[in-house]
């Protein structure tokens, strides 16, 4: 299979048995990844750290449950700026990029600039936030939308 990016290493078929089990389970010990993938542990350790050093694996986290540490409210904004400059828009990224509570920015094409999903503690904090985004000094229109539930919420790829 040959990659669109040349610094993307090859990826066989165990690489991607061994990627795929460590984006399900990313606490899984080496021998029992070793196993499923079909391979010796020392190989396996030499193809999880090749995959790392490439830059593959980004790293490895806990997933916590957000609702019982008290962010009880997911939400997106579609942020307009005032320019398309390259300094604003980075300068727009700094600023967001400083905020716990933003926790994916997107610059996108076709209806804004930017779209951000943020978490807020309650109503009170999500119109906080609001506020700051439509305060901030580059930004000419915000656009929020509340999620009301999710019924899927994948991390990673598909592989």
């Amino acid at each position: 299979m040959k990659s669109r990016q040349a610094d993307v290493p090859h990826l066989d078929a165990i690489d991607r048995r061994i990627l795929a089990e460590l984006q399900d389970d990313g606490r899984i010990t080496n021998v029992e990844l070793a196993r499923r993938a079909g391979i010796s542990a020392p190989a396996c350790l030499r193809r999880v750290r090749r995959l790392e050093e490439a830059g593959v694996i980004k790293g490895y986290h806990a997933d916590l449950e957000r609702h019982q540490l008290g962010w009880s409210i997911t939400f997106f904004a579609i942020v307009g700026l005032d320019s398309q400059k390259e300094s604003v828009l980075s300068a727009f990224e700094r600023l967001v990029g400083e905020w716990p509570e933003v926790r994916e920015c997107h610059m996108i094409r076709g209806g804004g600039d930017f779209v951000l999903r943020l978490v807020a503690r309650d109503a009170a904090h999500e119109n906080q936030l609001t506020e700051r985004l439509t305060g901030a000094s580059q930004v000419s229109q915000v656009r929020t939308l509340q999620t009301i539930r999710t019924s899927r919420d994948l991390t990673g790829v598909p592989l």
